[in-house]
């Protein structure tokens, strides 16, 4: 019987308070268990020359450790390999879609790169027979892929976790207090309110959490870093990027962000009405497009035409891939996405976020509203355009604003990267 059908049949038979107390016996029992693991593990590893530690990735545009990556490429001790795992919640075509372009995304960087499916055999990769890793990055909280690539499988295995996006939600359970963040051997958290959130709602009281910072953003503080120009070549046009998160179908009491079907259009019209002031880059959350697909106004074909024709703009483009040379060559950005909600405010470029309705800060952590009050916002068409054409004019109220919240509350400690706080973290516990 699956465990699912179990669990509900647990609930049926016993009081609430009592399924809790089981509930939480098993866990604690797990969570002990699994401590014990790491340790065993850990006394192994440190006997060896080399350590092999996997990453599990889902799909590259959400890639945040590509700088631990390297620096444990620079270490002889360690031996980093990129896992490829399929993301299953969207059928196989697009599973296969997503595995391609990923592995080539890795492969094209001169990674060691494993894909888990082959599509001649139809087999799957068996990552702890086959690779045999040392420790296991997860770069995803959720069982959205095969059992054989999630946390539960790995408990004999110290692992690892870097949040995909920095964190802002008011579902302190669903990215605080999943079984997954309780197994944990490491999660590496954004700042220390990020870990009191852990403390306050983890099971575990966050006793795995380690502040780092947020790798995600230390090549923003890379003055060495020379960002490739993504752009059209347009020269003096003020470059704008339009990033509209996924969540056109979720309920409001959930996460309830994107503001992409009410802009849709109007946004093709201002890169025609602006064409001789501005570039702007449609830079769509990945899983916007899968989602349109089954959207019942919109389907496959209506999808399709509408990315192809942000690129067959004069000045307009579709960017599907990474980010990080988008924004540091871009002049604003409009948004209303999750991540970037904080990403960009480390740039202190003009940011404008567009919702549907006030009730956004509802949905929105602590962090999340201090982050929400550094930007202009917009609840009409007009708000947009006005925005833009502050851009235009170079007119900017909130940059001393927005710096001073970047220093108080985004530089990583140790006066460091966060990626090196990371990687110093790892190599201390594994010598």
């Amino acid at each position: 019987m699956e465990k699912s059908k179990i669990r509900r049949r647990l609930k049926l038979i016993f009081p609430s308070y009592i399924w809790s107390i089981m509930k939480n016996i098993a866990l604690d029992y797990v969570i002990n268990n699994v401590q014990e693991n790491h340790e065993k593990a850990l006394s192994k590893i440190r006997e060896k020359d080399r350590i092999k530690i996997a990453f599990f990735v889902l799909y590259f545009s959400v890639w945040k450790l590509d700088k631990v990556f390297q620096l444990m490429l620079m270490d002889s001790q360690f031996e980093p390999v990129i896992v490829v795992c399929p993301y299953m919640e969207y059928g196989k075509e697009h599973m296969l879609s997503d595995m391609n372009r990923t592995v080539d995304y890795f492969e094209s960087k001169g990674y060691k790169t494993i894909r888990t499916y082959n599509e001649q055999t139809g087999e799957w990769f068996d990552v702890k027979k086959n690779l045999q890793p040392d420790i296991v990055f997860f770069t995803n909280p959720h069982d959205i892929t095969k059992n054989e690539y999630y946390i539960a499988n790995y408990k004999e295995i110290p692992t690892c976790y870097v949040p995909y996006n920095f964190g802002n939600s008011h579902l302190f359970e669903m990215f605080h207090n999943q079984y997954f963040h309780n197994l944990l051997w490491k999660l590496f958290a954004e700042t220390e309110m990020h870990k009191q959130f852990s403390i306050d709602y983890a099971y575990n009281k966050g006793v795995n959490v380690c502040v780092t910072g947020y790798p995600g953003t230390d090549i923003f503080f890379d003055t060495e870093y020379v960002p490739k120009d993504t752009w059209k070549v347009h020269p003096g046009l003020k470059k704008i990027i339009w990033a509209p998160h996924h969540t056109i179908d979720d309920d409001k009491s959930f996460l309830s962000f994107s503001s992409f079907l009410v802009y849709a259009d109007y946004m093709l019209r201002l890169v025609e009405k602006y064409k001789n002031s501005i570039q702007l880059t449609f830079k769509p959350h990945p899983i916007l497009k899968s989602k349109l697909y089954k959207h019942p106004d919109w389907g496959k074909e209506k999808t399709d035409k509408y990315y192809n024709l942000w690129n067959e703009l004069e000045t307009g483009q579709l960017e599907e891939g990474s980010y990080e040379d988008l924004f540091l060559t871009s002049d604003a950005m409009i948004h209303d996405s999750g991540s970037f909600l904080i990403e960009y405010l480390y740039l202190n470029k003009p940011v404008l976020r567009t919702d549907r309705d006030d009730s956004i800060t509802k949905r929105l952590n602590p962090f999340g509203v201090m982050a929400y009050n550094e930007h202009y916002h917009a609840r009409t068409e007009e708000d947009i355009e006005n925005f833009i054409k502050n851009v235009i004019a170079g007119k900017d109220e909130m940059k001393e604003e927005r710096e001073k919240f970047r220093q108080e509350y985004l530089l990583p400690p140790n006066n460091q990267s966060a990626s090196r706080n990371i990687f110093d973290e790892i190599k201390k516990n594994v010598r």
